[in-house]
């Protein structure tokens, strides 16, 4: 588990990385309408990150996947691949999950947005997938055992009758886009390393206002709920420090905490 740990230096480039992940969903926001094509965000998204962060979209290329960020609509749970023929409407959920590789290190963050005025229940899934993810930071601190992380999401959203997706989970992230620690987003007794400061991992709950099962589409990739239910994400890195931990990827205006201390 020890080497789990970043040194002070690769901290600091991960929150450099993270920061710049977290850009791209504020630079992006204002292009999220009705009408636009999940291939043009995409676009734009590459433009942001190459030429303005001088940054490289980690997605591009990895085990083969084909654009630069994910865009998961309604249905789709995650690595929806943006395409001209998928065309944002009015009443649409949609999560842009973002990870951007800077001088050697990874940031990784994701939310939904929403398009025009969207249905009660797709509002309210979003806001449990949201308050989940913040229950769970909220928790973290040293000598925590890692498997809480997954306990209080599973407790919470179990509560609000909508489901777990548990194919996909959080992850160590640092000089690779995916390192152990894995985050499971329910519990699992098994799963009891425990949080030193330093270690840095993701936590990216995915609900389903259906079921919790899912299917994954021909192309290998697009990963959607089987009963056509909707789902939402939204995805933090964090960083476990000294008192308590620090949401890297932090967006402004967010209802929590950035650093959150634990006396």
């Amino acid at each position: 588990m020890y080497s789990y740990i970043k040194t002070p230096e690769e901290i600091n480039k991960i929150r450099i990385a993270s920061n710049l992940a977290s850009n791209v969903l504020k630079m992006i926001k204002p292009y999220i309408k009705s009408g636009i094509s999940t291939n043009l965000i995409d676009k734009i998204c590459y433009k942001y990150i190459t030429i303005y962060q001088k940054a490289y979209p980690a997605c591009l290329g990895y085990n083969g996947y084909p654009k630069s960020i994910c865009i998961s609509v309604n249905e789709v749970v995650c690595h929806g691949i943006p395409n001209n023929e998928t065309i944002l409407k009015n009443g649409d959920i949609v999560n842009i999950d973002v990870t951007v590789l800077k001088n050697g290190f990874y940031g990784d963050t994701s939310k939904m947005f929403f398009v025009g005025n969207i249905s009660t229940i797709g509002k309210n899934l979003c806001l449990i997938a949201q308050e989940s993810l913040y229950l769970a930071i909220k928790i973290i601190r040293p000598f925590l055992k890692l498997n809480y992380i997954g306990k209080i999401i599973e407790n919470f959203v179990n509560k609000k009758n909508f489901s777990i997706v548990k194919e996909y989970c959080g992850h160590g992230i640092g000089k690779k886009f995916h390192e152990p620690p894995q985050v499971l987003h329910f519990y699992d007794k098994n799963n009891n390393i425990i949080l030193y400061p330093g270690m840095i991992f993701t936590i990216e709950p995915m609900i389903n206002s259906g079921k919790r099962n899912v299917i994954v589409m021909k192309d290998k990739w697009t990963v959607k709920t089987k009963d056509n239910s909707l789902s939402a994400q939204y995805e933090h890195t964090i960083l476990v420090t000294k008192n308590g931990c620090e949401i890297l990827t932090f967006r402004e205006n967010e209802n929590i905490n950035k650093i959150i201390n634990h006396n």
